[in-house]
């Protein structure tokens, strides 16, 4: 019965325990039925009044919740047994168990134009390459990680310390209602729960539960990062860290992580590498004719800009123009979304197969 699901996915009971009731009962329906002929009843009493005004709720917002012996249930999250038993969610959640990888990219609420600029960089290859995009929706990395696997028309998914129907931060609000239409937005948590700070430490073990690799592109000691990079530890999983100036706080928490152990990214290959993904040979482009078409001097450039990052004094150098042509030429290419500005007058690739 869907009311004794949703009762246990909310009775405040730890996890384990509720998946070693369910390991011996089997349904919820046997668990509340034992649980009214013990004293638990009393503690775990089931409140139809309190059930009614979460299916409210939910009905409100257009939420809705998937159980864990449910066919849409995350299978990687299975693999542990301190996982909930029930997930609210909005959005496509199927498709966390479509993708054959997933990446969990995180980092600072304050991140400096650094991590932005490598967010952005891997966020856009790791999308364009069909891997599904896993974060929490934060201020700083977070967000530039939702916003740029969406721009790239990729799957992402943010994993809330919050109610799936609370908008935190409230300028992610546009940000939010993309990823209900094109991802997935998942709480643990009752519908208007709010971001309380003992929230966020049990959501980074789902982040990092549903990823093959968690990635930290920039973060201090003390950033939340770091407890989702030690979460996926404690779960066997890959982490990666992008190495940092030794003269930036932002990037303590990073370079911490490599001096004990964490891989190294140094671009996306690394990230390949990791995850054993042969990515999608772009090299083929030539014969593309959206490639054909480019006008010539556009293709000079293109063929010049990679996925590495190249300095507009060095495309002037190589390509000897006028450097005022140069720039209305690049100010075109970023318009049809072919290459991308970094900060210092740095240029990227944005898609290799147009």
């Amino acid at each position: 019965m869907y009311d004794n699901d949703l009762w246990f996915a909310t009775i405040n009971l730890p996890y384990r325990q509720k998946l070693e009731l369910l390991r011996i009962y089997k349904t919820s329906d046997e668990i509340l039925y034992n649980f009214k002929n013990s004293e638990l009843i009393q503690k775990y009493k089931f409140d139809i009044e309190k059930i009614n005004y979460i299916k409210d709720e939910m009905k409100k917002s257009g939420m809705k919740i998937v159980f864990w012996n449910d066919d849409d249930y995350p299978k990687v999250l299975k693999n542990y047994d301190d996982m909930p038993y029930g997930l609210f969610y909005m959005g496509n959640i199927k498709k966390l168990n479509e993708l054959n990888y997933n990446v969990a990219i995180v980092g600072s609420r304050r991140c400096t134009q650094y991590g932005k600029d490598i967010t952005t960089i891997i966020s856009r290859e790791i999308s364009i390459n069909g891997i599904g995009i896993i974060s929490g929706m934060a201020r700083g990395i977070d967000t530039y990680a939702h916003k740029i696997c969406l721009e790239n028309n990729g799957y992402t998914c943010a994993v809330l310390g919050c109610g799936a129907d609370v908008i935190y931060p409230k300028e992610n609000k546009n940000l939010y209602c993309q990823i209900i239409r094109n991802g997935c937005i998942i709480s643990q948590y009752k519908p208007n729960t709010k971001p309380l700070p003992y929230n966020f430490p049990i959501r980074n073990k789902i982040i990092s539960g549903l990823s093959n690799l968690v990635l930290v592109t920039e973060a201090d000691i003390k950033s939340g990062s770091i407890i989702t990079a030690s979460s996926a530890l404690e779960q066997g999983k890959d982490v990666g860290a992008v190495p940092g100036s030794v003269f930036s706080k932002m990037s303590r928490g990073t370079n911490k992580l490599i001096q004990d152990g964490a891989h190294v990214i140094k671009d996306i290959d690394d990230v390949f590498g990791i995850l054993n993904f042969q990515k999608i040979n772009f090299k083929k482009i030539r014969n593309n004719s959206s490639y054909s078409s480019m006008p010539e001097n556009q293709r000079q450039i293109y063929d010049l800009v990679s996925d590495k990052p190249i300095h507009v004094d060095d495309i002037k150098r190589c390509l000897n123009i006028d450097i005022q042509e140069l720039y209305e030429l690049l100010f075109e290419m970023q318009l049809k979304n072919k290459i991308l500005c970094l900060s210092g007058s740095y240029y990227v690739r944005v898609n290799d197969c147009l």
